[in-house]
């Protein structure tokens, strides 16, 4: 199964002498909005990307990196040296019409996302400190979210972004849901797409994105570095014991509202509400 023709699943590669680990655009992913880079980086490689329509966000997941858009420095950015320390990743959201650098000013783990322009335009860097953690569910769901670019408000023009920490044995993105139809005020559509990483480098995870039909109906089994795309449906993920999981999740589309649907079968295993979005600082 896949979407338009393309896998859901796309593997770890590299790095390039870019640093390039993983990348995926609307062209290359089958959909509309998001586009998606990983890097891991050495002291003094960069990233650079030309200014368009895009806004963009960059996020240093791991070491530190000094960031520019357009004429403005924006200092050197960074909060840990893995993802697991359990401190959320500074912000950097660019908006369309800067040019963006990226400079590794110590072994760096760079993610870049990018979605076409909205009514907002904003360009900061929103200090680790600032992002809100949430810990979400209970018992076997319980997981921990740090709300990089809430939805809402005017953190940005297009983008949402999320991190989250699933203790093996645990189930993250549950119960099953899905915002792929644009129909408010009951669901917004967004893509939306998982970047994994374990804590030990064999872990995986179990994905499954399907439809309300079963038109799409895909079980995967991401493991260290590896994307999963969700252009549609619902999109549970369950960790096996023994290896505690964080992923990324970057979504877009026409809006930035995040409204979701349950799947009916398993909607009575909802045990979190969600809040209304914070305003970023």
């Amino acid at each position: 199964m896949s979407s338009q023709g393309r896998p859901l699943l796309r593997h770890a590669t590299g790095p390039g002498a870019d640093g390039l680990v993983m990348g995926i655009d609307p062209v290359s992913a089958g959909w509309d909005w998001v586009t998606f880079h990983a890097y891991r980086l050495a002291p003094g490689m960069a990233v650079r990307r030309a200014a368009d329509d895009q806004e963009r966000l960059v996020l240093v997941l791991e070491g530190r990196a000094r960031v520019r858009a357009g004429d403005r420095d924006l200092g050197i950015v960074g909060s840990r040296a893995s993802v697991f320390d359990r401190v959320p990743a500074p912000v950097v959201v660019v908006e369309p019409g800067l040019d963006v650098h990226v400079e590794a000013t110590t072994d760096a783990f760079v993610g870049i996302a990018a979605a076409p322009g909205g009514p907002v335009r904003r360009t900061a860097v929103v200090a680790s400190e600032a992002i809100r953690v949430e810990t979400r569910g209970s018992g076997s769901t319980e997981r921990t979210i740090h709300h990089l670019l809430p939805p809402g408000g005017d953190h940005a023009g297009r983008l949402i972004a999320f991190e989250a920490y699933t203790p093996g044995g645990h189930w993250s993105s549950y119960p099953p849901h899905k915002h792929d139809t644009e129909d408010p005020p009951r669901e917004a559509r967004l893509e939306e797409l998982y970047y994994f990483r374990f804590a030990m480098p064999q872990g995986f995870a179990f994905a499954r994105v399907y439809t309300p039909d079963r038109g799409l109906d895909e079980t995967m089994t991401p493991m260290d570095g590896d994307l999963v795309l969700v252009p549609e449906g619902y999109h549970p993920v369950g960790v096996p014991a023994g290896y505690d999981c964080w992923f990324l999740n970057v979504m877009a589309g026409p809006g930035r509202e995040w409204r979701f649907t349950l799947d009916p079968d398993h909607a009575w295993l909802m045990d979190w509400s969600p809040a209304a979005p914070r305003a970023a600082t």
